[in-house]
């Protein structure tokens, strides 16, 4: 229900604010910007609303609650008019310069920038955290573009707790269902009592919300194909446990989330961009091929058996859609065994996927996968590139014949916009002198010889050499070997 505004430009409130204009209407509030008569210069927000309504939602509640929060990502009470004959009461606040995250996000087309995303994603973290952390804890219970401002320095404040409320453990649910379709948690539509679990749903939602250009804010069937290609794929399990139906399969807390998302690719300590070296969640290597015939399969299957070897849990996928490389492998690995009719095998404890797509890295990524390696073949199309540019560790394989080596080069002018920082070149069997030319005709150092390796299955030592110095960043120190007594366990 949508009340009138009762103020409108010059209305005088309690002889002290003057209405300079109005800044945002719901249907059951107005929001004011007023001038301060007695200081000069000074600007605050009057949020108007009607109490007479059939819902603890009253500005009275609000009022007592935030007169009581001290958090810089809150806004600053000042004052509170109660309601008069009509039930129209006024909340003077602090002013916050900016504009809703909604409002960015059309400004942005629909597109907020990664970093802005993940400065965002933190600072919402922390003031649910503290929240959540009050005694009794504080439920915001309406996290959605609308109820969050940007400032001009991209400082996140959190507006409007007209359905905010305490948690009150002996309740079995809340006494009153509201919420923001969307971006509220099952349970607040009377499955349950909501919880500091419910904002973390809101939060979950409200990624989504970005990370799909505003098209989804629930993950249901389809939703990957909408996910934008820039964000981090560790992002995609982190936003799935958050909106878990059931909150006991949720992040517990904000800080969970929080040590979640700083531990992965994609986010550190100070919200910039960047990668890290491994310490949890799953990480890509992608391999494509400078031109076809150059050995992309074998060097992918080669070091996703060396990171098993090393007792990673380790995907490889095959990206190509016509290729049967994968095919023909699960029918001479399990010779005289019942073949899967899925597109999953595995041997020698490294999982295959044939044929695969995008669809699949995603929720492959929302598993315990610690590796995801993948063969895009030699195929230019505009999925697999992005896949490869996206990757955490992106390996262009070419060839070290003398009369092949403008291939890579080729393939390297031919992508010159792309940042190239993390790139790694392999060559298969090129002599040292090889790799020295292909190195100053790159200008990088990142250029690895392969041995010979006829199995890619088996431990080649001098294969296993190199591997170890290219991942030597991702992996960080190799794993503790089981003991005799834990190899003798497992045997027995």
């Amino acid at each position: 229900m949508r009340y009138p505004a009762r103020l409108e430009h010059g209305s005088l409130l309690g002889g002290r604010y003057r209405i300079v204009s109005i800044l945002g209407s719901g249907g059951m509030s107005h929001v004011y910007k007023a001038e301060d008569m007695k200081l000069p210069g000074k600007i605050w927000a009057i949020k108007e609303s009607v109490t007479a309504l059939p819902c603890e939602a009253n500005m009275e509640t609000e009022a007592a609650l935030l007169t009581s929060l001290r958090h810089p990502r809150l806004p600053l009470i000042v004052d509170f008019f109660v309601p008069d004959e009509e039930g129209y009461t006024y909340l003077v606040m602090e002013y916050i310069e900016g504009q809703t995250l909604s409002d960015y996000h059309k400004q942005c087309r629909g597109k907020i920038p990664l970093e802005h995303m993940t400065e965002f994603t933190l600072q919402l973290l922390d003031v649910l955290s503290y929240l959540h952390g009050l005694n009794p804890a504080v439920i915001y219970r309406d996290l959605k573009p609308s109820n969050i401002m940007i400032t001009p320095d991209h400082e996140v404040r959190l507006i409007d707790f007209g359905i905010a409320r305490s948690f009150k453990a002996q309740n079995g649910e809340d006494t009153v269902k509201l919420g923001t379709a969307g971006f509220a948690a099952p349970e607040q539509y009377g499955t349950g009592q909501t919880d500091a679990r419910s904002d973390l749903y809101g939060l979950g939602a409200l990624l989504l919300y970005l990370m799909t250009c505003g098209a989804y804010t629930e993950w249901i069937q389809g939703v990957e194909s909408s996910i934008r290609s820039d964000v981090p794929r560790t992002y995609i399990p982190v936003v799935r446990r958050l909106l878990r139906h059931n909150p006991e399969e949720r992040f517990q807390s904000a800080d969970e989330v929080r040590k979640e998302l700083l531990r992965r690719p994609g986010v550190t300590p100070n919200s910039e961009v960047t990668t890290l070296t491994i310490s949890g969640g799953t990480r890509v290597i992608a391999l494509t091929g400078a031109s076809s015939g150059v050995g992309v399969t074998h060097t992918a299957i080669a070091i996703s058996h060396y990171l098993e070897r090393q007792h990673f849990k380790v995907a490889v996928i095959e990206m190509s859609p016509r290729s049967q490389s994968f095919a023909r492998i699960q029918q001479v690995a399990l010779a005289g065994k019942p073949l899967s009719t899925g597109r999953q095998f595995e041997v020698d404890g490294v999982h295959y996927w044939k044929q695969s797509g995008r669809a699949d890295i995603l929720s492959l990524l929302g598993g315990s996968y610690q590796f995801i390696v993948m063969d895009l073949g030699s195929g230019q199309d505009q999925n697999r590139l992005e896949e490869f540019l996206r990757a955490d560790l992106p390996i262009v394989v070419g060839s070290g014949a003398e009369w092949k080596q403008a291939e890579i080069s080729a393939f390297v002018r031919s992508h010159h916009r792309f940042p190239r920082d993390k790139w790694i070149y392999c060559l298969p069997l090129a002599a040292s002198d090889a790799v020295q030319r292909v190195r100053r005709s790159l200008d990088t150092s990142s250029v690895y010889g392969l041995p010979l390796h006829i199995d890619p299955f088996d431990r080649e030592p001098q294969m296993d050499k190199v591997f170890a110095h290219i991942l030597m960043d991702m992996i960080g120190h190799q794993p503790k070997k089981r003991s005799f007594f834990a190899r003798k366990k497992i045997h027995d």
